[in-house]
């Protein structure tokens, strides 16, 4: 190759020493000689043959000499044992129990709204208060007959131990104190529901009803409260996995709309099967320290169903199918830094996961896997490894 090299180089650089007299293209196309153009282009067509001829002897060359041109490049990774756990996919909703809509129970006029949209309340804190129309008046009017009525059946009690006066006196004043103390609690209870408080502590979400409105229980929607602390996942689950799951299993919950995965537990599961789908309950917590979870979320539940110690896995797409149905990948029995030959490996695979898949016979850790360029090899074959 060598010699073919250096006569390619002489044969060059003598054409263009014996070129140097001869006048240049540019100026025989300025001078418009046309038989001196034909002639220099038949001169040049000639040794543009020879040229190519020589450079395709230099390739044929080049093939001969050169063994490691034809080979298939490829890909290798070293197989290593792990641990593989296969987890099946199960869809759910973020949903808390304490995500409430606050009705009054006092029909009147809204009076005050004492908080703001995105105020922190706690449980029991003044929210909002409804006219209570002069009830407030009635109840003091009660209470102070139900004193009244107190202190004369005290009177007559007294009394009545001294064997003096009637019973039927005594049980006339103790049945009156006993209405008028009852009537002052029930309008006392009455007028505590104008006051409308937070049921737990939380946020205020939203504000709905306006301040002057007139509000009517169970009609009149006066605000929102949302507590995001103790959030959960509510999910429907295939029946096969009763045995999997049991309250306090720990679970993995993905919530793609804020590419988040958090651990959860397991805190209830249903007794009942569905008997249109074959599935059961099940709520699991889960923890929500920076609020990012929101009710009505959707998300990704992940039930580990399988767990397998010094695993063999290997990427899904380096097996493949011959024509009796067998799994197929190839090795690489090294020869070189850079080259090797593939070696034919029938497997048998287990689960797959994550673009894993895992090997249960035909594959020994320590060995190295052909990954990229395996789809056209054949056992025996050599190949070329890249280094990239």
């Amino acid at each position: 190759m060598k010699k073919l090299a250096a006569i390619f180089s002489v044969s060059l650089l003598l054409a263009a020493c014996g070129n140097d007299n001869e006048k240049s293209v540019d100026q025989l196309i300025e001078e418009g000689n046309l038989s001196e153009i034909r002639a220099r282009k038949s001169e040049l067509s000639k040794e543009q043959s020879s040229i190519t001829s020589d450079i395709n002897r230099l390739d044929e060359e080049i093939n001969k000499l050169d063994k490691n041109k034809n080979l298939n490049l490829v890909t290798t990774q070293k197989i290593a044992d792990s641990t593989f756990a296969h987890y099946a996919e199960v869809q759910g909703d973020v949903a808390t129990d304490e995500n409430i809509i606050v009705y009054p129970e006092y029909s009147g006029i809204l009076d005050r709204i004492y908080v703001q949209e995105g105020d922190k309340v706690n449980k029991g804190q003044v929210l909002a208060k409804i006219d209570d129309g002069g009830l407030s008046s009635q109840v003091a009017q009660s209470e102070a007959q139900a004193t009244l009525a107190k202190t004369t059946y005290e009177r007559q009690k007294r009394l009545w131990d001294q064997n003096i006066g009637s019973e039927i006196q005594y049980l006339e004043a103790k049945t009156n104190y006993e209405a008028s103390q009852k009537a002052a609690e029930q309008l006392k209870s009455q007028l505590a529901k104008t006051t409308v408080t937070a049921p737990f502590s939380g946020v205020i979400d939203e504000i709905i009803s306006n301040q002057g409105e007139v509000v009517s229980p169970g009609q009149s929607q006066l605000l929102r409260i949302i507590n995001l602390s103790n959030m959960y996942v509510e999910a429907a689950v295939p029946e096969n996995y009763l045995s999997k799951i049991q309250k306090g299993t720990s679970v993995k919950v993905m919530i793609s709309s804020v590419g988040q995965n958090y651990e959860g537990k397991v805190t209830e599961v249903g007794n009942n099967i569905n008997p249109a789908n074959r599935t059961f309950r099940v709520k699991i917590a889960i923890p929500n320290p920076d609020r990012l979870i929101k009710p009505n979320q959707i998300a990704t539940i992940l039930l580990n169903d399988y767990t397998a110690e010094g695993a063999i896995t290997i990427p899904e797409n380096t097996v493949q199918k011959n024509s009796l149905g067998e799994s197929v990948v190839y090795t690489l029995e090294s020869k070189t830094d850079s080259t090797g030959v593939a070696k034919k490996n029938i497997i048998k695979t287990g689960y797959v996961y994550n673009n894993k898949i895992e090997v249960t016979e035909g594959l020994e850790a320590g060995a190295t896997l052909i990954v990229e360029g395996s789809k056209s090899l054949r056992d025996g074959q050599e190949v070329k490894i890249s280094k990239n």
